[in-house]
């Protein structure tokens, strides 16, 4: 059910997609105008949450993990998310100065992008245990043991942070990979490699990128172009500074025995399926099925949306009021013509805007007239991984041995890396 959720693709009015996509347009359908104010909602409550949280510290917290997790976030998260509450609420009354709530910036993400969060984080969330609890990853696990060491210089492992963030979601590959660091399964060097390489940006993400340039019946060729790109650079980067140069050293010298050999007497099938049935096993039936669904629906909604709408007023107006990402996009005007991209200075603008949030560049490049350039602009947002209002922010958050610095080069490195692939197949396509 899970792989064909989220992962089979099917003809639906005309248009290839997946049928998570189908579920999620539905409830857009069906809530239409009620959407901005219940993402407004969300986001206050959040905010609110996380100052009660922070300031003082209720004991119900400390008895549920979970909302502590939830609101009890670090100080700058919490900064973040009472800015993102104070600009959804400014938007949605249009109070203030207009640069924030204009339908070119708050506006468009409160009205726009964020109606399509929520009903893509609602199906996703809900059905998310389908591919993560019932055994799915370890059985792929032990298929690629041999894979991922020689290609990637990575244990077996770490395939299933890989998967996890390519079938749910990238801060759950950053999340996996710290929990695993810390436990000692990975160096530090395999650490900040699988955080900045292979937490990927899910399938359900990438269907909201392609949807907001409105290519949307292009699934299909945008994600083996997404995937192609993908493989080339996590082949290149671990291979070149800064990640080459990472100490091949543990967490607090606490190595741990993981195991990357298939047992004596077992086939990797034979191993991988019997990991999954044993984590089959372990789910707690149809209530915990629930039960997990909703947790991650919650974490989805008030974990990203208040990130979004804060980096992401911030960014699109810096784009429309300033002109900073003309100046840093314009080293890639000559670039982009070289490779005979059209419209390629409004391309350029979009490159670098892609390190605050993913969504921006196909934000500000679904007015691009070019189907070809907008195609580009998608597949690059989704490539180039580290944006900070999520995966970045956790990456700096965790233990892994990365800094701001670290982050930003590598942005670079994917951007370049991965850019004349995207504009090859798509020359290729269109």
């Amino acid at each position: 059910m899970g792989i064909f959720l989220f992962i089979i693709p099917i003809r639906y009015n005309g248009e290839m997609t997946i049928p998570i996509a189908i579920l999620s347009g539905s409830i857009q359908s069906l809530l239409g105008t009620y959407l901005p104010v219940i993402m407004m909602v969300i986001i206050e409550l959040t905010s609110i949450g996380t100052i009660i949280a922070k300031l003082f510290k209720p004991t119900f917290l400390a008895r549920h993990p979970f909302f502590k997790n939830l609101f009890d976030v670090p100080v700058v998260w919490a900064i973040t998310r009472v800015m993102g509450g104070i600009f959804a609420f400014l938007v949605y009354f249009q109070m203030g100065p207009q640069f924030i709530w204009s339908e070119n910036t708050g506006g468009l993400l409160l009205n726009d992008l964020l109606p399509i969060l929520f009903s893509v984080f609602l199906f996703a969330g809900l059905f998310l245990p389908l591919l993560l609890d019932f055994g799915l990853l370890e059985f792929f696990g032990a298929l690629f043991t041999k894979v991922m060491r020689p290609i990637f210089k990575l244990p077996g492992r770490s395939s299933i942070d890989c998967i996890a963030s390519w079938l749910g979601d990238g801060t759950i590959g950053v999340l996996l990979t710290s929990k695993q660091y810390e436990d000692g399964f990975y160096t530090k060097r395999e650490a900040a490699i699988i955080g900045t390489t292979f937490s990927v940006v899910s399938i359900t993400f990438c269907l909201v990128v392609i949807s907001q340039v409105n290519l949307g019946s292009m699934f299909v060729p945008f994600y083996a172009t997404v995937t192609l790109s993908g493989l080339v650079a996590a082949f290149i980067c671990p291979r070149i500074p800064p990640l080459s140069r990472k100490p091949d050293t543990f967490y607090l010298d606490k190595e741990n025995e993981g195991s990357e050999v298939i047992p004596k007497g077992y086939t990797p099938f034979n191993w991988g399926l019997k990991l999954a049935v044993d984590r089959a096993e372990d789910n707690q039936g149809f209530i915990g099925f629930i039960k997990e669904g909703l947790k991650n629906i919650l974490d989805m909604w008030m974990g990203v949306a208040p990130i979004v709408m804060a980096f992401g007023s911030l960014a699109l107006i810096l784009a429309e009021y300033t002109p900073i990402f003309q100046w840093t996009g314009m080293p890639f005007i000559p670039l982009l013509e070289l490779m005979q991209v059209p419209e390629a200075k409004a391309a350029a603008e979009t490159l670098v805007v892609g390190f605050a949030d993913m969504f921006l560049p196909s934000v500000i490049g679904s007015g691009i007239e070019s189907d070809m350039t907008r195609f580009i602009v998608a597949c690059t947002s989704v490539t180039q991984l580290i944006y900070m209002s999520e995966v970045g922010g956790l990456l700096l958050g965790s233990k892994i041995p990365v800094t701001l610095l670290d982050l930003f080069v590598i942005f670079l490195e994917r951007t370049l890396i991965t850019l004349p692939i995207i504009v090859l197949a798509a020359h290729i396509i269109f």
